[in-house]
């Protein structure tokens, strides 16, 4: 299989432009439309859809995508072992994370990052719900919980221990619950398609859940930055990951609701991405750099 096809594929499905992508390979708009042309001859597919005013992945072109990564990393697994490894990091990055997450500790890092690696271009995919990796043709994901899918690997980046919190306008007019029966009283925020969470007591089992069994929350939402909003306004009790609210809990605009109780789910904030024999070098500095910057130790550990 023409290995230097599927690279120009790769570019041209990042940038929709066949051109742009073979002048980045330093061939001429001519030869790199033959080079692909070649490459959907030996697949049996046409992977764009051409027209005189734009390029666009067909589906067979979207689902070959994440494959043609995989062999361009075994390649270059190859060459390294050999001493052909470059010493140059480049490409496109496609990380998909969570949006809350990200506009706290992503994107603040970013320059730095960019700046070490000036060849490398990063994508960012931002949703507080679940993304496919593969489906998606992402080379790199942040989740909130462990890895289940066979064909990802897992490398974790920080602790992810999460709370009842509220606003102390909320706790001043409506009163302090004093153990987790009381929540049913409350008005609660919970994220979409959450389960109840198990809540354990610090000095011992406790056989409750957050949100009770009988509540009802009266705001729901996929949003973790807007339920901290939410919750800053007095809405309501929040179950939230302290590294969503850890400024907060410091300058007293939110406080902790239960402090003597917590969520029993032993969660982690991990980096995850498709299975395979090597990481790419693009990939790999990324994993290091946020390992640096965020995991080491998180800026929220000891809140």
């Amino acid at each position: 299989m023409d290995t230097k096809g599927i690279r120009l594929f790769i570019l041209a499905a990042e940038t929709l432009n066949i051109s742009a992508a073979g002048h980045r390979l330093g061939l001429a708009p001519s030869v790199a439309s033959a080079r692909l042309s070649k490459l959907e001859i030996y697949l049996g597919a046409d992977l764009f859809h051409r027209s005189t005013r734009k390029v666009t992945l067909s589906i067979e072109g979207k689902e070959f995508l994440p494959y043609a990564k995989e062999i361009i990393a075994q390649e270059d697994s190859a060459l390294a072992v050999l001493g052909h490894e470059s010493k140059k990091v480049s490409g496109t990055l496609r990380f998909a994370a969570s949006s809350t997450f990200s506009q706290l500790f992503i994107a603040p890092i970013l320059p730095e990052f960019l700046e070490r690696y000036p060849d490398v271009n990063v994508e960012l995919k931002l949703s507080d719900t679940r993304v496919s990796l593969i489906e998606g043709g992402f080379d790199l994901a942040l989740r909130n919980y462990a890895v289940e899918d066979s064909s990802l690997i897992g490398r974790r980046l920080a602790n992810d221990t999460r709370i009842l919190c509220a606003s102390p306008a909320y706790v001043e007019k409506h009163g302090e619950p004093k153990t987790p029966a009381d929540l049913t009283h409350h008005q609660l925020l919970s994220f979409m398609h959450t389960k109840p969470r198990k809540m354990i007591a610090n000095e011992g089992e406790c056989d409750c859940t957050f949100p009770p069994p009988n509540a009802k929350p009266r705001v729901i939402c996929d949003d973790g930055a807007s339920m901290r909003i939410a919750a800053k306004a007095g809405v309501g009790i929040c179950m939230s990951s302290i590294w969503n609210v850890y400024s907060e809990l410091k300058q007293g605009s939110l406080v902790r609701v239960l402090p003597n109780y917590r969520i029993d789910d032993n969660a982690a904030v991990w980096l995850v991405y498709p299975k395979s024999n090597v990481l790419t070098p693009k990939v790999r500095v990324f994993i290091d750099y946020l390992l640096e910057k965020i995991g080491n130790p998180p800026l929220w550990e000891n809140t």
